[in-house]
This record gives structure tokens, sequence and C-alpha cells, in this order.
């Protein structure tokens, strides 16, 4: 089962007094300052819980898996995660 947006809401609603919409608001907040900070290749650190960090990966040669043909890669950005070692913690021991 996956958490999505309105899960979070709903969570955050109950255990703050709020409405859904206003959690639901706080929630979609939050995820646009990290995609903001993304964009400008800013680092995301949330203590205990980990970092969002946008990676370069440059151009690089390939491979077409059906025809075996040599193709170019275009250089790209990767938004990865590290997670804290808290949250690692939590995620391997339940």
């Amino acid at each position: 089962m996956a958490v999505n947006t309105n899960d979070l809401a709903e969570r955050l609603a109950t255990g703050h007094g709020l409405s859904k919409a206003q959690a639901k608001t706080v929630v979609e907040d939050v995820l646009k300052g990290i995609t903001e900070a993304a964009a400008k290749g800013e680092e995301v650190s949330l203590n205990g819980f980990g970092k969002f960090k946008v990676q370069n990966k440059p151009a690089r040669e390939g491979r077409n898996p059906s025809t075996g043909a040599t193709i170019k890669i275009a250089a790209s950005k990767k938004l990865v995660f590290q997670p804290a070692k808290a949250l690692k913690d939590t995620v391997n021991n339940g």
C-alpha cells in the first residue's frame, strides 16, 4: 500500500487539529518548497528524515537493447534521496 498526499494530509489534520483542506495545503506547500529548491540545485536537509540532493549526470554513450546500436544519452540532472540514520534505523528495526 502506498501513502499519498491525501493520506499525509489526513494524518496531519488528525494530529494537529486542522481541517483536511488546511492540512492538504500545508503538505502541498512543503512539497512545493522541496521542488523549488531542487529546481535551483539546492540541497534540502530534513533533520532525522534525510536529504534531497540534485546530482548532475554527464552525457554518455549507451546501447539500444533491441538493435545493439550505440546511442548518445544526454546529460541530465537526477534528484536523489539520502535517508538519515534515524530513518534507516526505523525502517530496519520496524
